[in-house]
């Protein structure tokens, strides 16, 4: 089956419609989600573009070494990598509130930290109402709330990082050996792409990869969660559990396939092509019904122990300096090939 081409404006319209025509042609599903799973660019996505382009639109580079600390703790080394981005701005903005060391800083440069109530008004929203959260929602909410201007802000940051993404993503390859795993699940699973990067993002990479042919359809932001394109994929295809496969290398990820009671395989973070590599085993043992249970269970307990569940700051003998520089090394390296007139603090 052909992936189908879908405009933007056809996907505000009706993003469940076209989900909801997801058909199923073969005996098994797999979801897989795609940044820092299929390709390695969450660190680079991360450090080199929805971190510093925040500061750039709340002019915070003067709490550069905070930010970057805890804006990388949640969306690349703690449980709540992955998450989307507006809940990662809630949690980074919320935990700078809360820092006395922070807060410290802040008096002294007499700056102000964004408000975060018409943040958090907006997710509200979307929970309310069952909404995904993205640029088309809060452009929503912005219409019933025009005076919101801290949102016009927050929806100016979240379309640059759009715009600038690609150009950083299309230069990074998929993993060696994912284009031999789509092969291989193809020709007994029907492959559904989830994801909360924006639709044109992910289809675009996709087809420049060469690796969109196996592809049923791709669901991103606009379609609502991971957890709902599983949902309604699933429904729609009639799969029993243990026929729906879930690949990711977030919580959310494995929150997703285990609230549709499906099964999982983790692509843990700094493990991902050793994942690849040992895929083609793991996906035998998925058609052969033999994944459910203690295979499955030592894959998630060694992916469990790859994500932090409490941040550094919060442990004893903590050193905002060192711990800055913990990931120094990284923050540079990718500057280095992928952006070097960058702004970047290096302690």
């Amino acid at each position: 089956m052909a992936l189908p081409r879908l405009t933007e404006k056809q996907i505000k319209e009706d993003p469940e419609q076209q989900l909801r025509k997801f058909e199923r042609t073969k005996d098994f599903l797999v979801a897989i989600d795609t940044d820092g799973c299929v390709t390695d660019n969450m660190s680079g996505k991360q450090m080199l573009i929805f971190h510093p382009q925040f500061m750039e639109f709340y002019q915070l580079w003067e709490i550069e070494s905070y930010y970057r600390e805890i804006a990388e703790y949640y969306n690349l080394f703690s449980v709540d990598r992955g998450c989307n981005r507006f809940i990662a701005i809630q949690l980074i903005l919320t935990t700078l509130q809360n820092r006395k060391d922070v807060q410290q800083v802040l008096q002294e440069k007499r700056m102000k930290l964004p408000d975060i109530e018409s943040l958090n008004r907006y997710i509200n929203y979307t929970k309310e109402n069952k909404l995904g959260l993205g640029n088309p929602t809060l452009e929503e909410f912005l219409n019933q709330n025009p005076l919101d201007l801290v949102l016009y802000k927050l929806l100016g940051w979240s379309e640059a990082v759009n715009r600038t993404f690609p150009h950083i993503s299309a230069k990074i390859p998929p993993f060696e050996g994912v284009k031999e795993c789509l092969k291989l699940m193809a020709q007994h699973a029907d492959i559904l792409i989830v994801s909360k990067t924006p639709y044109a993002d992910l289809a675009n990479y996709w087809e420049a990869q060469g690796i969109a042919k196996s592809v049923q359809i791709i669901a991103g932001q606009e379609m609502g969660s991971k957890g709902h394109h599983i949902e309604v994929a699933k429904k729609a295809g009639k799969y029993e559990d243990d026929q729906v496969l879930m690949i990711g290398d977030g919580g959310g990820d494995l929150k997703a396939v285990k609230e549709n009671d499906g099964l999982f395989y983790p692509t843990p973070p700094g493990q991902e092509q050793e994942a690849w590599d040992n895929f083609s085993e793991a996906f035998q043992r998925f058609i052969k019904k033999e994944y459910k249970g203690e295979f499955e269970d030592k894959l998630l307990e060694a992916f469990k122990k790859s994500l932090l569940t409490s941040p550094p700051w919060q442990e004893g003998g903590y050193d905002h300096i060192r711990s800055y520089r913990e990931k120094q090394e990284m923050r540079k390296a990718l500057y280095s090939k992928l952006n070097p007139q960058g702004r970047l603090l290096i302690l």
